[in-house]
């Protein structure tokens, strides 16, 4: 009932009748998954959603979900997990298990937040992510042992000719499980940097 209730508040702020992709973000351990899959299911033959998608689902349960959703005839379209150089959970399974199920993989935060940039090479700068109280990425999260990676990271992304950013992007799309990422830009010039040669 909240996905279905979720779904229609959405579709009525956006004025839409539908969504190409319908995500449900991490398995409930509280809800069986067997209801939540028969949720997607319904959002789907009711018209809401063309297809689904599910996102933060380790391996196993990946694996349940898809076959569920295939026995209800809604196939899982895509997962959406993070995945960068500094968060590489999907490695251990889930990789393996997406391309034996045929499920697309879109990676976001394959910038970890931005500091798979030049961005936090000198610090954190005034109006990042990392400066604002809240959010993914927190002062805490840049530590002198992280930006020393980082900058390594980026002398070698030099050393190949391209940006930090260009060489983390390509890292995370050479696996052959992996269909897209999500680069989250907010400027135009990341962008441009990030599809850049």
């Amino acid at each position: 009932k909240y996905l279905v209730a979720s779904l229609d508040q959405s579709l009525k702020r956006m004025g839409l009748d539908y969504v190409d992709i319908f995500y449900h973000h991490r398995p409930d351990p509280e809800t069986p998954l067997e209801e939540t899959m028969q949720a997607l299911d319904y959002i789907v033959r009711s018209g809401r959603a063309l297809y689904v998608g599910i996102s933060s689902y380790p391996a196993e349960k990946t694996r349940e979900a898809a076959k569920i959703l295939r026995q209800l005839g809604t196939p899982c379209l895509i997962h959406q997990p993070i995945y960068s150089m500094f968060r590489r959970w999907v490695e251990d399974g889930l990789l393996g298990v997406l391309q034996e199920e045929g499920i697309g993989c879109i990676a976001f935060s394959p910038l970890a937040q931005g500091l798979l940039t030049d961005k936090y090479l000198g610090g954190i700068p005034e109006g990042s992510r990392a400066s604002k109280p809240h959010g993914f990425l927190r002062p805490a999260d840049i530590t002198e042992e992280r930006l020393a990676k980082v900058c390594q990271l980026n002398e070698l992304a030099k050393e190949r000719s391209q940006t930090l950013a260009q060489m983390s992007l390509a890292w995370v799309l050479r696996q052959p499980a992996m269909t897209s990422v999500l680069i989250g830009a907010s400027k135009t010039a990341q962008i441009e940097d990030a599809v850049g040669t």
